[in-house]
């Protein structure tokens, strides 16, 4: 296989803000996998929070450069096992993920098929209202009417009345996201007061570390609640278990689809809730997370339509419903 590195700054829709920062420009890392005539493609953003550049994700690639263009393309998870030692979740994720395509593209098929699912029963994807102002948030919403289900990104002194005032322009389902900046007795107080307002479920309230806390939150309070920052890889998802409902998995964080795969078998043997997740990233990272849509619960892969421009085409999403291409792989191709 040969290897080449694709280095992306990509403009954000709208400032994109989360309770502990704001994006307007994601910086991302596209892996390109090349043979016999087919290019696969991976995806790894930058995220400062879980310690990974652009610049570092590309130095230790190009270290493994010479492992990873001896290497048959024939199996996506031997060759996950056999760049695990020498990588990082962030850069292994994208290597499988640009495995995952290839291996499609050179059998001829799409990866979900060739991991035996069908597409009869996906779960909409949400689409997310980052923090701002209450009219721009309220507006945001506007831009894309219609859908099924939004996330709500909190973790302000006014959270309540966002969601209030958010709930009079729309019928459709709510989550809310604090992103670890709520503490035990907030959210049980928020979630006694967002259950009313069609709010379904609660995404990481509590610091990621704080166990006791969640354990706290699993028994007393009124929504269900879904470990994302707290669950990162496949030896997380037993531990959740104790303190969760359900978890979030994105496939950066965990290390690519194969590892996906196991934790979300595992998250089934525990009675766990799943949802496939994402950061602000192109179609390249949505559309090989898209390949485990059959597999969950919940859906959030909105990533590339917070962006002001794509670099890659795969799947679109259309008010929530995702749509595949009649593309073999994961459907991917650079634009």
């Amino acid at each position: 296989m040969d290897l080449i590195l694709h280095k992306f700054d990509l403009p954000c829709r709208h400032p994109f803000t989360i309770a502990r920062g704001t994006t307007t420009v994601q910086r991302t890392l596209i892996v390109e996998l090349r043979h016999g005539g087919h290019s696969g493609y991976g995806e790894a953003v930058e995220s400062r929070f879980y310690g990974a550049t652009v610049e570092g994700m590309t130095r230790l690639l190009e270290s493994l450069r010479p492992q990873i263009e001896a290497f048959s393309p024939d199996d996506p998870a031997e060759f996950w096992e056999a760049m695990q030692p020498g990588t990082t979740t962030f850069p292994r994720a994208a290597l499988d993920a640009a495995a995952c395509d290839l291996w499609g593209k050179l059998l001829a098929a799409p990866v979900w098929r060739l991991w035996g699912l069908d597409l009869d029963r996906c779960p909409p994807s949400n689409y997310t209202i980052g923090l701002d102002s209450l009219d721009v948030m309220i507006e945001k919403l506007k831009e894309f009417d219609g859908w099924p289900v939004y996330k709500i990104k909190l973790g302000t002194a006014d959270d309540i009345q966002i969601v209030r005032r958010l709930r009079e322009h729309t019928a459709a389902r709510f989550r809310v996201d604090a992103n670890c900046a709520w503490g035990v007795d907030e959210t049980i107080g928020n979630a006694a007061l967002l259950e009313p307002l069609g709010v379904e479920l609660i995404e990481q309230p509590l610091p990621a570390d704080d166990w006791n806390g969640m354990k706290q939150l699993h028994r007393r309070c009124a929504l269900p609640i879904i470990a994302d920052e707290s669950c990162r890889v496949e030896s997380d998802v037993d531990r959740c278990a104790e303190c969760f409902d359900g978890i979030n998995i994105k496939l950066v964080k965990c290390g690519g689809p194969t590892p996906a795969r196991r934790m979300i078998a595992r998250a089934r043997q525990l009675g766990l809730k799943v949802m496939i997740g994402c950061f602000t990233e192109s179609s390249v990272g949505i559309s090989a997370a898209a390949q485990l849509l059959p597999l969950v619960d919940y859906a959030d892969l909105d990533g590339a339509l917070l962006l002001a421009r794509d670099v890659a085409a795969g799947v679109d999403i259309h008010r929530g419903r995702v749509e595949f291409p009649d593309r073999n792989g994961c459907g991917v191709r650079l634009l």
